[in-house]
């Protein structure tokens, strides 16, 4: 489905969003905090949109995503280090990376708590993780502006930019079932990830989830 949307792929989420993706990513990057010379994973990084914004910081940026058409369309125009991967079998040793992210990927997995796991083992003890993700708006009106909106509207914008309209079909349906906030927060303390936050974005539209992975003890799961 990905690899069908990938041409067009950048273009449409800023239409979609209104323009809001661009912030969406610069907070994800001052989220994580990368420093210069850390290593830093970008999970289901696509064409490495994200992967450029996490470059900024001086940071080591490693994009992984398991869309070979996505993939091919970032290497085309972005300098960036990106690799086909699978997020519930990364192709990399214990604690790999200073810090890991993941952004608008993580409800297209298959199995969430398994690839949490998977991200808390490549994740050096004491390193960070954001996730990015479309979340529930908090105030009730503007909640069911967006689900119609989201239902509705989206899709049929879809129909006019995208490459593949009925992969935003599964869009709209994917988000309005994903976990609120405070699910996907008890998500992460459940595979072994602490120190759970998060702060909303654009009314809840969107949350950015923050954690820690434990010093001493082993991810959940492994």
């Amino acid at each position: 489905m990905f690899d069908g949307v990938a041409k067009r792929y950048d273009l449409t989420n800023t239409i979609l969003s209104f323009g809001q993706d661009r912030s969406w990513r610069a907070a994800t990057r001052r989220a994580l905090d990368p420093r210069p010379g850390e290593i830093v994973l970008d999970l289901a990084a696509g064409t490495g949109v994200s992967t450029s914004e996490l470059a900024r910081s001086g940071a080591y940026p490693v994009g992984v995503d398991l869309s070979l058409g996505m993939l091919s369309a970032g290497r085309r125009t972005r300098k960036v280090n990106l690799l086909a991967g699978d997020a519930l079998r990364l192709p990399f040793r214990d604690g790999a990376f200073d810090a890991a992210t993941i952004s608008f990927g993580l409800r297209n997995v298959q199995d969430t708590r398994a690839a949490l796991d998977e991200l808390a083992r490549v994740t050096r003890p004491g390193g960070r993780l954001v996730v990015c993700e479309f979340s529930h708006p908090i105030n009730r009106a503007f909640r069911a502006v967006y689900l119609e909106y989201l239902m509705r509207a989206l899709p049929e914008v879809a129909r006019r930019v995208s490459s593949n309209p009925d992969a935003y079909v599964y869009l709209a349906e994917s988000i309005r079932a994903w976990p609120d906030q405070a699910g996907l927060a008890a998500e992460l303390a459940a595979s072994g990830w602490q120190r759970v936050a998060w702060r909303n974005l654009s009314g809840g539209i969107v949350a950015l989830h923050k954690a820690i992975r434990p010093a001493t003890a082993p991810p959940a799961g492994s």
